[in-house]
């Protein structure tokens, strides 16, 4: 099996739920791929959890380990939100502040099409989310973990009860 699809780079997240394969578009958004991987080649994604779920939304993970402890990141990157890069059902999207350039780790997967989350112009509040790849296979698991029981803990919401852990991200 081939490491790349279309000359993108793919990579298997295994989490406790199953595995989830993601196209990473390398020739459409160049800096969040190269944050992501960088993240991914050092291991620092193993053992973090989805600590955010929202069925009909996202689920989001790459900031937490089970005990809810954040982790620290790299610098925050460029923003590469673009009409043409939409949130649409299972494409992965780099996470951020309402700071529009203060993505690090944390990531989410669309379980519907998000266009609210889309740039639609250069404004902190029409500039959106960069979406930089797609589940290519798993998306199953994802709708599976978008079902689990969530709570409130802490100051955080939509947790799961019970940990969705990300065992590892490697490339494949």
């Amino acid at each position: 099996m081939s490491d790349e699809i279309d000359g993108n780079p793919v990579v298997v997240m295994e989490t406790s739920m199953g595995s989830i394969e993601i196209e990473l578009w390398a020739d459409r958004a160049p800096i969040t791929v190269a944050n992501f991987l960088r993240y991914v080649d050092n291991d620092l994604y193993n053992n973090l959890t989805f600590h955010r779920v929202i069925p009909g939304f996202m689920i989001q993970g790459g900031g937490y380990n089970s005990d809810f402890v954040e982790v620290s990141g790299y610098p925050a990157i460029t923003n590469e939100a673009d009409p043409s890069l939409e949130n649409d059902r299972g494409t992965l999207a780099m996470a951020r502040t309402n700071v529009v350039d203060s993505a690090t780790s944390q990531f989410f997967i669309n379980l519907v099409d998000n266009d609210f989350l889309n740039q639609t112009g250069r404004t902190p509040q029409q500039f959106g989310y960069a979406a930089f790849g797609e589940v290519v296979s798993g998306m199953d698991v994802v709708d599976q973990i978008a079902t689990v029981e969530t709570a409130n803990r802490n100051q955080h919401q939509n947790v799961p009860v019970e940990p969705v852990v990300i065992e590892s991200v490697t490339r494949r």
